[in-house]
């Protein structure tokens, strides 16, 4: 059973990428997902959310991702202020995704796919045998984040500007993947497979 760790910044379209895997038996693991749904519900995390945050992130007493973004975005010190929110998040994802890990490997997949944006920040890479990451240019992924969360480009570019650039992650990584607009996925998604022994 092969691990593959997936990277990349916001709007590159990692999720995306993610169901082209899917297709050839490979599991996938959305962490985003598990922040979404297990994380941001533990009563655990979210004490520790509003303890350094405050109780301006929650709403309805459920902590609220739009409210959080604003308070570790678009304040002074967003750097620091992801870095805390990640060191608070990340164990607990940790702890599901392992429970999500086993379960796959039970089960008839040929690989698990863990689709973290924050791959080598979390530590997530040291459990996968390979990384891939998902680029795209700058301003499409702006275009991209600007559509999907509807937000404006100055609060695109501040998400982006927290986050380790296609550069960078092009030098960590085991395979790229270019979801340029009209790219070839199909054909980049079946090169990593067989490189690893997965497709024929």
């Amino acid at each position: 059973m092969i691990i593959i760790g997936l990277c990349g910044t916001s709007g590159a379209g990692k999720g995306y990428i993610c169901k082209k895997f899917s297709q050839y038996k490979v599991a996938f693991i959305d962490t985003d997902k598990v922040y979404r749904e297990d994380v941001l519900t533990d009563s655990r995390c979210i004490k520790e959310l509003t303890d350094y945050f405050g109780q301006g992130i929650l709403l309805d007493g459920k902590v609220s991702k739009k409210m959080l973004a604003t308070a570790v975005f678009e304040s002074q010190g967003a750097s620091e202020k992801l870095k805390k929110l990640n060191s608070i998040t990340h164990k607990y994802i940790k702890i599901k995704t392992d429970e999500l890990v086993c379960k796959y490997k039970e089960e008839d997949y040929l690989a698990i796919l863990i689709d973290a944006p924050v791959l080598f920040e979390s530590g997530f890479d040291k459990m996968c045998d390979v990384t891939i990451c998902v680029t795209a240019p700058y301003e499409l992924k702006l275009a991209r984040i600007m559509a999907r969360d509807q937000i404006t480009r100055e609060k695109a570019i501040a998400r982006l500007h927290t986050q380790i650039q296609d550069d960078e992650l092009r030098k960590m990584c085991t395979y790229e993947i270019d979801n340029t607009d009209g790219a070839d996925l199909v054909s980049q998604v079946k090169f990593i497979l067989k490189d690893l022994g997965i497709e024929e």
